[in-house]
């Protein structure tokens, strides 16, 4: 077996599955230990720098007598909070730098490892300071639950044999199910080694001139998906923030560059991160990386993973006083003002599963720790089509080889014995 599968990459080969399920392991250990440390006061930053260090880590003493085999960061650490719905992973000269969680805040986490080229992606969505002492109520259970219900029908949907379009229109029914709308726009995409936006794709609510140019796709055995699940509380318009892009990756196009730091730059990107994305941070000075980095850009020779955001929480125009009277000692009357301040901005969440169509069916390798307990909503799916769905198994069960033998057996006897009743009815007419 070995022998035949041999040169493959594909998880045909079980060597390659093996090197997916390590680079899996490491990334739902780390996703772990951010979330731990995703507490009130945390600095985003802060929790971005301990993923990707941590991938770092984990990966190093992997294939370590083998140098020929790279590894490392196959997507970067973000934490996006609230409205902003992805790719936040601020630099410590940015004004964004300093933010910090609250309680209460809605935090995506995203973050990957890759081995020899083989990326394990996930992504989880948290309430900071939530519990099951004090679990999340109210619209932000429902976005979370309705973003974990749809990547595990997603995950049901993506087999060998299906099609894309069946996944993207699933997910917004279950959206809809609970007043919430998937992410315009949004795309999955079918992962390769080293090329985490592979050819096939699956697109979140797309508009029509979108739903009209996307190619409708089939699933095949020994691919492999990323599944990006966006969810927001909103109409789920996305739109580019004023927030610094700090998030690239490699492309294969070519350009000779005109200034000294861009060519400089761009043999370390090259060197260190290959194609996969990699953050402006992680480079060897922050200062010529943004230097550099534009001319890059402008020229294709990487592709900028900008920061998306949803709307945003304003104060309502018309504030609400109330007037509170305090009588002193010297009754002296003085009304203060309380000022209520509403927030009316979108919520989104996002759940991230890598999964391998293998022959024996699909494997999720990757874990969101998502908790029901800690989100409850009390909004659900009523689609019985969709409800059916969810409560298949995601990888189909082995058949009970001994007791199909012992089927097997038994007939056979079964068979001997009518055989043998027939030779006998036979002699006793003669």
């Amino acid at each position: 077996m070995a022998e035949q599968t041999e040169g493959i990459q594909t998880v045909q080969n079980p060597d390659v599955v093996q090197k997916y399920q390590m680079a899996a392991e490491v990334s739902n250990r780390v996703l772990k230990l951010v979330i731990d440390a995703a507490v009130e006061g945390a600095r985003i930053l802060d929790l971005c720098a301990l993923g990707d260090k941590s991938i770092e880590d984990g990966v190093k003493n992997l294939f370590a007598k083998d140098k020929k085999i790279s590894k490392g960061i196959a997507f970067p650490t973000c934490v996006s909070v609230n409205h902003i719905i992805c790719h936040f992973s601020p630099l410590p000269s940015d004004p964004e730098g300093s933010e910090v969680l609250k309680n209460g805040d809605l935090a995506k986490i995203q973050l990957g490892a890759q081995i020899d080229g083989y990326a394990a992606i996930v992504a989880t969505t948290i309430v900071v300071g939530a519990s099951k002492d004090k679990p999340v109520k109210g619209r932000l259970a429902d976005v979370i639950t309705a973003a974990h219900v749809a990547s595990e029908a997603a995950l049901r949907l993506v087999k060998p044999g299906l099609s894309n379009d069946k996944v993207t229109e699933t997910i917004q029914k279950i959206a809809k199910s609970f007043d919430t709308n998937s992410v315009e726009g949004m795309l999955s995409y079918q992962q390769e080694r080293n090329d985490i936006e592979g050819k096939k794709q699956i697109i979140l609510n797309p508009n029509e001139a979108q739903r009209r140019d996307f190619e409708t796709v089939q699933f095949g055995e020994n691919e492999v998906y990323g599944i990006d699940i966006l969810i927001s509380t909103g109409e789920g318009k996305p739109k580019a923030s004023s927030i610094r892009t700090t998030v690239y990756k490699k492309t294969g196009n070519t350009y000779s560059l005109k200034m000294k730091t861009s060519r400089l730059l761009f043999t370390e990107i090259s060197q260190k991160f290959g194609t996969f994305p990699f953050p402006l941070r992680a480079l060897e000075d922050e200062k010529k990386a943004r230097l550099g980095i534009a001319e890059c850009a402008n020229h294709a020779l990487v592709t900028p993973y900008d920061v998306y955001q949803g709307k945003e929480g304003k104060l309502k125009n018309s504030l609400k006083f109330v007037y509170m009277k305090y009588l002193l000692i010297l009754y002296i009357s003085i009304y203060f003002i309380i000022i209520i301040f509403i927030f009316t901005g979108d919520f989104v969440a996002q759940f991230f599963n890598t999964v391998l169509l293998t022959k024996s069916g699909s494997t999720k390798i990757t874990n969101t720790l998502y908790d029901p307990e800690v989100v409850q909503s009390d909004k659900k799916v009523e689609d019985e089509e969709i409800i059916s769905l969810l409560a298949t198994s995601l990888k189909p069960k082995k058949k009970n080889k001994k007791k199909k033998d012992d089927k097997n057996a038994s007939d056979a006897v079964e068979e001997k014995k009518d055989e043998t009743k027939d030779e006998t009815k036979t002699k006793d007419e003669q």
